[in-house]
């Protein structure tokens, strides 16, 4: 089974500059050990159940709270089973497509 997860964690009420908090969350996905992917908007974590991957965005989203007086949460989840490495292979699955004309 795959879960793959996309979340954005925004500290609210800490300024403009969030950089700083955000990098927070995004360190403890790293030190998951997990397979993740970091853009401008989401990251996205895989992992092969429910709970481990949600363990994982509760620790992030706690990161930044205990910095934060305020913390909004926005998830999308992908929860397949028989499927693994999804992170990888949705994108080069598009990415062939957008070869092939």
């Amino acid at each position: 089974m795959s879960v793959l997860v996309a979340f954005s964690v925004s500290p609210v009420g800490a300024g403009e500059d969030v950089g700083a908090l955000v990098a927070e969350a995004v360190r403890v996905v790293r030190a998951s050990g997990l397979p993740n992917r970091t853009d401008a908007m989401f990251t996205t974590v895989e992992g092969e159940s429910w709970d481990e991957v949600m363990a994982v965005i509760k620790a992030a989203t706690e990161a930044v709270k205990a910095k934060s007086p305020r913390v909004g949460l926005v998830l999308k989840l992908d929860w397949r089973d028989g499927v693994s490495g999804a992170l990888e292979s949705k994108v080069a699955t598009v990415e062939r497509h957008l070869a092939a004309g």
